[in-house]
């Protein structure tokens, strides 16, 4: 007499728990909304991306693709190739004393690590940066101090009002309170916002976003010259002191 052999289980129940931890544990990655690993949140320190890092500390001021911001532009391969590296991490490390550009480095009081402000010089300048379409070029000194050591003679105010006639005035007006191109820059509002360097830099290489000439095309054919510069940022930076006195000789005529 033939006896029907017992059905066999699919599956003992010994190893079922074992295959549901697998089921589990490895579907947990691809459930629906589920961030990756490069979009899971990260101690700030960890962040070493230059995207993230640039949009967290720097878009505010720089704007968001580098341009078109309240600051200077830093997508502008022509300043880039003004200013090196050293000056770059010098004022994301440090700010830029007496305006409104914070300290970004750790030693400084800021929120950034010696290798996160490594990645935004470094992202900075290779997005951005184009030093081979100016390896012809002479550049006036950055910072008045290389201007001085270059051979400029000292700064003269009265040498820069001639100057700023002669290269500024047709876009910024005849006094600097504004012409049919460009705003006023010697608004004390406006002086107290900026460095004497960053006046500096807007003289030397423009503002390209905002359609502001470098200072090879402020008059054609007639580049300024290092001691024109310097005396031109002398002349704006008088403003700065000069607008003071006034707005604290108004504050107290209204009491």
């Amino acid at each position: 007499m033939m006896h029907p052999k017992p059905a066999i289980p699919l599956f003992h129940h010994s190893i079922i728990p074992l295959i549901l931890t697998i089921i589990l544990t490895s579907g947990c990655d691809r459930l629906p909304g589920k961030p990756t690993l490069e979009e899971r949140w990260k101690p700030g320190m960890e962040i070493m991306d230059f995207s993230q890092l640039y949009a967290q500390n720097c878009s505010a001021c720089h704007g968001a693709d580098g341009r078109l911001g309240a600051a200077r532009p830093l997508n502008d391969p022509l300043y880039l190739a003004l200013a090196n590296p050293l000056t770059l991490r010098a004022a994301i490390t440090r700010g830029v004393p007496g305006t409104s550009a914070p300290s970004f480095g750790q030693q400084s009081g800021g929120n950034l690590t010696e290798k996160q402000i490594d990645v935004l010089v470094e992202g900075i300048l290779s997005r951005w940066g184009k030093p081979e379409d100016f390896k012809n070029v002479v550049f006036p000194p950055y910072s008045l101090q290389n201007a001085i050591l270059r051979g400029t003679t000292p700064v003269d105010q009265q040498r820069g009002a001639v100057a700023y006639r002669t290269y500024c005035a047709q876009c910024h007006g005849a006094d600097g309170n504004g012409g049919t191109k460009g705003g006023s820059v010697i608004d004390p509002a406006y002086l107290a916002l900026v460095s004497d360097q960053a006046l500096r830099s807007a003289v030397i290489v423009g503002r390209p976003d905002l359609g502001m000439p470098d200072w090879r095309a402020y008059v054609p054919g007639q580049p300024m010259s290092p001691q024109e510069i310097s005396d031109v940022v002398a002349w704006l930076a008088s403003h700065r002191q000069a607008g003071a006195l006034a707005q604290g000789k108004q504050s107290k005529e209204r009491r």
